[in-house]
C-alpha cells in the first residue's frame, strides 16, 4: 500500500467514503472456535508478536495502517475479529470485556504464542488490560489508546461529525463482513449496553496490573477524559501517559505516521 507519512483524515472523509486499503496477504488466516463463537485472526509478517485489538463496533480491518509498518519493523503482527464483530460470531450472552480477553488467549494458544505484546484501541484497550490483569504472563506489554476502565471515565456522548461519519463505515463495513449482515442495529445495542456498565476496575484492581503500559490519549478524545487518561497512569505501576497532538479517539485512521511512532516508540523501550 501507499506510504502513510503524509496521509491525514482528519475529518474521516475518507474512511465513510472509501474505509480504509485492504491489509496485506496474511501468512495464515482463519477461525477459532471457542466458548460458543467463531472468532476470526490473520497473521502478518515474522518476529516478536504483535496483538492489534480494535475499537468497538469496528474490525481488523481498521488497523490497515498499522499493520505493514509493524511488519516492516521485524513484528509477526496478528489482527482479531472481536467477538460478534467483522467476522467472527458470538452467542446471546451479553457482551463482556472478560470473555473478549478469554478469546484473545485461544488466539494465543492456537497460533503458539507464548507472550505478545498488546495495542489496543477504545474497547480493545479495555479486552488487552484485563487479560494483562488475568494472565500477565502471556502479556510483554500493553498500549492503550482511548478507553476507560471504570464508567466515570467516559464524557457524556454529543455526536459529532466525525462520529457519524466512522459510524456510518462502520454499517456498511458490519453488512459487508458479518455472518448477520441484517444485524447491526441489535449489535450496536449489545456493545453500547457492555459499555455502559463495563469496565468497572478500582484503583486496587489497577495497582494489580504488573506489566508495562503506556496510555495513550488524544488531545480531543470524543469519549474519554483527559483526567482519566492520567489517573490511570498515575494508578498502574510504572504506567506512561502519552498525549497524541492534534487526534481525536479516531488517531489511528487520522494520522496514521504518528500513530504507528508512538507504538514503535513503546515497543522499543520494551526491547521488543
Amino acid at each position: 500500500m501507499a506510504s502513510t507519512d503524509s496521509f491525514h483524515d482528519d475529518d474521516l472523509a475518507h474512511f465513510e467514503a472509501h474505509g480504509t486499503a485492504p491489509l496485506p496477504a496474511p501468512h495464515a488466516q482463519g477461525h477459532v472456535t471457542h466458548d460458543a463463537a467463531r472468532i476470526w485472526y490473520a497473521s502478518y509478517g515474522s518476529g516478536t508478536p504483535l496483538i492489534l485489538l480494535h475499537g468497538g463496533l469496528g474490525h481488523s480491518g481498521n488497523w490497515a495502517y498499522q499493520v505493514p509498518a509493524l511488519v516492516d519493523a521485524g513484528h509477526c503482527v496478528v489482527t482479531i475479529d472481536s467477538r460478534g464483530h467483522g467476522r467472527s460470531t458470538r452467542d446471546e450472552r451479553p457482551y463482556s470485556y472478560e470473555l473478549m480477553a478469554s478469546d484473545v488467549l485461544a488466539v494465543m494458544d492456537t497460533l503458539h504464542l507464548g507472550r505478545a505484546v498488546l495495542v489496543g484501541w477504545s474497547d480493545g484497550a479495555c479486552t488487552a488490560l484485563v487479560l494483562a490483569s488475568q494472565a500477565p504472563e502471556r502479556v510483554a506489554g500493553v498500549f492503550f489508546f482511548g478507553c476507560n476502565m471504570d464508567p466515570g471515565g467516559a464524557k457524556e456522548f454529543v455526536p459529532t461529525p466525525i462520529i457519524d461519519r466512522c459510524f456510518s463505515r462502520h454499517r456498511q463495513d458490519y453488512a459487508r463482513l458479518s455472518a448477520t449482515p441484517d444485524g447491526f442495529d441489535a449489535f450496536v445495542a449489545a456493545v453500547s449496553e457492555m459499555m455502559r456498565t463495563q469496565p468497572n476496575y478500582s484503583a486496587e484492581d489497577l495497582a494489580r496490573i504488573h506489566v508495562p503500559v503506556v496510555i495513550a490519549h488524544s488531545e480531543h478524545d470524543e469519549f474519554i477524559k483527559p483526567e482519566h487518561a492520567a489517573y490511570l497512569a498515575h494508578t498502574i505501576p510504572g504506567a506512561r501517559l502519552r498525549v497524541l497532538p492534534g487526534v481525536s479517539h479516531f488517531a489511528p485512521l487520522q494520522r496514521p505516521a504518528s500513530f504507528n511512532a508512538e507504538i514503535l516508540d513503546f515497543l522499543q523501550s520494551l526491547g521488543w
